[in-house]
C-alpha cells in the first residue's frame, strides 16, 4: 500500500485554494483525505497499476500539475501507510519528495534511530515522560515491554506507541470533503503586534462565518483557529507549511451558527495561546463539522439578553442581504 502525504506551500492566508488543489490529487485517486489548512493524504494503491508509474513518478506529476495549474509548489512524503507518509513529509523540504520503502527491514531502519517525537500523535507531554525514562528514540520504545509503555502513559497510548515503534501502521485514508468546512481569513497589511487588532480580526472573521452559516442554514460543531506569524522559529509552529503558524481547534458546547458563540470560542483559543508581542501576519477561522440547522438542538436559557442578541442577528442578516455585507457591523469594527 502506498500513501502520499502532501503539504502545499500556500501563501499566507490562502487556505481557500485548498479545494482546487485537492482536485489535482483526485485526478489520480478518489481516496483523498483533506488535512486543512494546507495538506492532504492520498491512497495510490490503484493508481500505480492504472497509470503504470511508481510512487515517485506519480508524486512528481502531482507536484508539476500543482505548479502549472495553481502556481503552488508542494512537499510530498510517501510510505506504506499514513504514519510513514506523515513522517517522511516532516523531513521533506519544499519541492522535495521523500519516500519510505516498503518491507519490514526498510521500515525498521527508517524508524530505529529517529526521536520518539517523530511519531505522529506524540505530543510534548508524552515525549517528555518517555525521555525521562530513557526512551528517547523509536528503537528504544520498540524494545520496551508493552506493560512498561502502558504504565508510563495509558493503556491505549502505550499500545499505540508499541505498535507504531515496531512499524505497525493501522492508519487509513478516510475520504472527506473540505467543502464540509467554511473558512474566513483575515490577513494584516503588515506584521501586527497589537493584540486588540488580533481580536478585531477574530471578531470580523467570526461574524462572517456566522453570517455564511446562517445563509446556508447550517451549524458547525468545531471551530479551528490558525494564527500565522512572521519570523518565529519553525519548531514553534503548528503548521508544516512555509509560513510559521499555530493551529488550535475547539469542539463547541453545541452546534451553532451564532456569531457571538463563535466569537467567544475564537477569543478563548486566542487567549490560550498566550502570545507575547507576537508578529502576526494574519488569522483564519474555520468552521468544521457542518450539519443542517434544522437538525441541531439548542439549549434554551432564561437569559433575555441572549434571545435579544439572536433576534438582532436575524434582523442584521436581512439588512445585509438587502444592502450588502457592510451595512451592519459590530461597533468595534465600525471604528
Amino acid at each position: 500500500m502506498t500513501i502520499l502525504c502532501v503539504r502545499f506551500q500556500l501563501p499566507p492566508m490562502y487556505e481557500a485554494a485548498l479545494p482546487g488543489l485537492l482536485g489535482t490529487l483526485e485526478e489520480f485517486t478518489p481516496v483523498v483525505e483533506a488535512l486543512p489548512p494546507d495538506g492532504a493524504l492520498a491512497d495510490l494503491r490503484g493508481a500505480e497499476r492504472y497509470f503504470r508509474r511508481d510512487v515517485v513518478e506519480l508524486a512528481s506529476l502531482i507536484r508539476v500539475r500543482a505548479l502549472a495549474w495553481h502556481g503552488v509548489d508542494c512537499a510530498i512524503g510517501a510510505g506504506p501507510g499514513p504514519m510513514f507518509a506523515r513522517m517522511a513529509l516532516r523531513e521533506a523540504a519544499p519541492g522535495e519528495i521523500r519516500v519510505v520503502p516498503e518491507g519490514l527491514r526498510a521500515r525498521t531502519e527508517f524508524l530505529v534511530e529517529r526521536s520518539v517525537r517523530a511519531l505522529p500523535g506524540v505530543g510534548t507531554a508524552t515525549a517528555r515522560t518517555l525521555c525521562e525514562y530513557g526512551l528517547d528514540s523509536i528503537g528504544k520504545v520498540a524494545a520496551a515491554p508493552l506493560s512498561t509503555l502502558q504504565r508510563l502513559t495509558s493503556a491505549r497510548t502505550g499500545r499505540e506507541l508499541h505498535e507504531m515503534a515496531r512499524g505497525i501502521d493501522r492508519g487509513r485514508v478516510v475520504p472527506n470533503a473540505v467543502s464540509r468546512s467554511l473558512v474566513a481569513e483575515r490577513p494584516f497589511p503588515s506584521d501586527e503586534l497589537d493584540s486588540d487588532q488580533h481580536r478585531r480580526a477574530l471578531l470580523s472573521a467570526a461574524g462572517e462565518l456566522g453570517s455564511r452559516l446562517r445563509a446556508l442554514e447550517k451549524v458547525c460543531r468545531t471551530l479551528t483557529l490558525t494564527v500565522r506569524y512572521a519570523g518565529l522559529p519553525h519548531s514553534r509552529t503548528g503548521s508544516s507549511g512555509g509560513t510559521p503558524a499555530t493551529t488550535r481547534s475547539r469542539t463547541l458546547p453545541e452546534p451553532t451558527a451564532h456569531s457571538v458563540a463563535l466569537t467567544d470560542a475564537a477569543y478563548r483559543m486566542y487567549e490560550a495561546l498566550g502570545l507575547q508581542r507576537a508578529r502576526v501576519r494574519g488569522v483564519a477561522l474555520r468552521a468544521e463539522g457542518l450539519d443542517p440547522a434544522e437538525q441541531a438542538s439548542h439549549q434554551l436559557t432564561f437569559d433575555p439578553v441572549d434571545e435579544k442578541v439572536r433576534r438582532l442577528e436575524e434582523v442584521a442578516d436581512r439588512v445585509r442581504e438587502k444592502f450588502g455585507a457592510g451595512a451592519v457591523v459590530p461597533g468595534a469594527l465600525a471604528a
